[in-house]
């Protein structure tokens, strides 16, 4: 019985809040742009609302006059009327005391409606534990998900009309024209590389790979104290090395004193000054690191959703995570192991909408050859990694193969794949008792 009483319960919604809306936006056009960008036709419980919304905000994305007449003639069109539309349209305009508070009826209608989102998920996630399909951490990352999607404001298999995405696009459009670098991503603080792969850009995997010792986490942990400067959050998981050697690592690259001197405590009173100048700045920055070697791709996903304003995400590196279920798969199938983990790091970059940059080793195949520059078909146990990620950058430096190289402390970063642009090569200086790297100009001919 008392099942029977849950089931017959409404779901919540106000239908005060939601005619108080529509009736706002119809007695004053003006405050149409500002409830659009807080509510969605969904999140109007009454099916007659959510028609008149829908009618309104298609007027609003073509710049066509809304009030009670022209909403009606655009909803005749459209088949959504019937004999009570015109007095109901009518009656909405007279209920409405005014406008000037439509932003609190708004929130009414967007609490209700973020009520009912919590309804459907717990619905689901209890049929999904009923069912008993999968394993309980399966589902539990399904759960997670699914709560996570109503966080995000947006359900996660809803389907977007192309009209709702555009004005989104025309915007970011406008921003990037008013900005003076014109990058649509984050910027990773070296020029050259901001200008072949434009920036970090949301909800790409960006995979830098090289042999041990190039510095491929150097160059990461670089990009990630840049895009930390910007006021952003980053969160950094490192399953090689410990928080303490990330952190030293960040002291040496902010402070400029050699990272042997911090390892080894030698430190003369001027590097002390330089040291507190670095950890008073390294102290705002909101950097998150974890450096549980056991993380799994799911582990950094639940941890980041947790994480208010996140920017950017770091990995390092690809190869020593485990998959979800642990280390429990034979040795022959770690090249689908892999596999299965860039792509859920992909997927992890289109939920979290950030970028994700993964470090990747990379085979000794590269050293068999008279060119040890790498390439793709380096890459390390799957090949997938390269259909997964958007961008993938390679560091290289000569003088590490090459005693007599007369590019000493240079290293090219190789674009071998680009999603969105041209591959090639950029130079950057690399400064090894600072680790750190930083923009050159480039001083050889390129003859490649």
């Amino acid at each position: 019985m008392a099942n029977e009483d849950l089931l017959l319960r409404q779901m919540p919604h106000s239908l005060e809040g939601e005619q108080a809306v529509l009736g706002s936006m119809l007695i004053d056009p003006d405050c149409v742009k500002y409830v659009m960008d807080r509510l969605r036709p969904g999140d109007f419980h009454l099916r007659q609302n959510r028609e008149i919304f829908e009618t309104i905000y298609t007027m609003f994305t073509y710049a066509r006059p809304i009030d009670g007449i022209t909403v009606f003639g655009e909803m005749e069109k459209a088949g959504l009327t019937d004999d009570n539309t015109r007095s109901y349209l009518a009656q909405l305009m007279e209920i409405t005391p005014t406008s000037a508070n439509v932003m609190e009826y708004a929130d009414i209608v967007r609490d209700k409606a973020l009520l009912r989102s919590v309804a459907q998920a717990a619905g689901e996630i209890t049929a999904l534990v009923q069912e008993g399909l999968g394993e309980a951490s399966e589902i539990l990352e399904a759960s997670e998900q699914k709560i996570y999607a109503i966080r995000r404001g947006r359900s996660a298999q809803e389907m977007v009309p192309l009209r709702q995405v555009l004005p989104d696009v025309l915007d970011r459009l406008g921003e990037m024209s008013e900005h003076e670098n014109h990058l649509p991503g984050l910027s990773t603080g070296l020029s050259a590389i901001d200008n072949k792969i434009t920036g970090l850009n949301k909800s790409d995997l960006i995979l830098l790979a090289a042999r041990p010792g190039m510095g491929k986490t150097s160059l990461a942990l670089n990009v990630a104290l840049n895009v930390a400067k910007g006021g952003r959050t980053v969160a950094v998981f490192s399953l090689e090395m410990s928080r303490e050697q990330l952190a030293t690592r960040l002291l040496s690259s902010e402070a400029l004193v050699e990272n042997n001197r911090l390892r080894t405590g030698l430190l003369r009173e001027t590097d002390w000054e330089k040291i507190a100048g670095a950890a008073t700045v390294l102290n705002q920055l909101n950097i998150l690191i974890d450096d549980n070697p056991l993380l799994s791709v799911a582990d950094m996903n639940a941890k980041c959703r947790r994480l208010d304003g996140l920017s950017l995400v770091v990995v390092d590196y690809l190869q020593l995570m485990t998959s979800a279920g642990g280390n429990s798969r034979g040795g022959e199938n770690r090249q689908q192991v892999v596999s299965d983990m860039s792509r859920m790091l992909k997927i992890m970059a289109k939920e979290l909408n950030v970028p994700v940059v993964c470090l990747s080793q990379l085979s000794r195949a590269n050293e068999k050859r008279d060119d040890k520059r790498p390439q793709l078909s380096d890459l390390r146990e799957s090949g997938a990694i390269e259909q997964d990620a958007d961008i993938v950058m390679f560091l290289y430096r000569d003088d590490y193969y090459n005693e007599d190289s007369e590019k000493h402390n240079i290293a090219e970063c190789i674009v071998a794949k680009n999603r969105h642009g041209e591959t090639g090569k950029v130079e950057l200086r690399w400064m090894p008792e600072y680790t750190q790297f930083s923009t050159l100009d480039k001083r050889y001919d390129d003859e490649d």
